[in-house]
């Protein structure tokens, strides 16, 4: 499977960021399926809860920026995203469910104290969108 360009161009330049286990992103030798890498994390978010409903329209899930409420992602989604890295008490994921015309996938922040995740449309909007947090000008 071919990696979405702005993650396989990070991965080429960097191979990683930070040395941080709470605050990393992954070597590619680190990369891997959530449900694979981190089980416990893909089954506790991928299981079903009565109060979520794992088949939220597209209209509320394709909502990215401010608007986005974290709770309308599709848990079903979790298992098959790619592990990219971790920070503070989440981790970062690209999702193959949904894809750009220009091969980009969803990227993820998932986080516990979200109730669910932040979505971008593509790695490169999550990291910006991290240092633009960690390091505001």
């Amino acid at each position: 499977m071919e990696l979405p360009p702005s993650y396989r161009q990070f991965l080429l330049f960097a191979n990683g960021w930070g040395s941080d286990d709470d605050c990393r992103l992954l070597r590619i030798e680190e990369v891997g399926w959530l449900r694979d890498v981190d089980p416990s994390i893909a089954e506790s978010w991928s299981e079903p809860k009565p109060e979520n409903s794992w088949s939220v329209p597209d209209e509320l899930y394709f909502v990215y920026g401010h608007e986005q409420v974290s709770g309308n992602m599709r848990g079903e989604y979790v298992a098959n995203t790619l592990l990219a890295g971790y920070w503070d008490d989440g981790v970062a994921l690209l999702n193959t469910h949904v894809k750009t015309p220009e091969g980009e996938w969803e990227a993820w922040y998932l986080a516990p104290w979200l109730a669910g995740a932040r979505r971008y449309r593509s790695f490169w909007d999550l990291a910006m969108d991290e240092l633009r947090m960690r390091y505001p000008s």
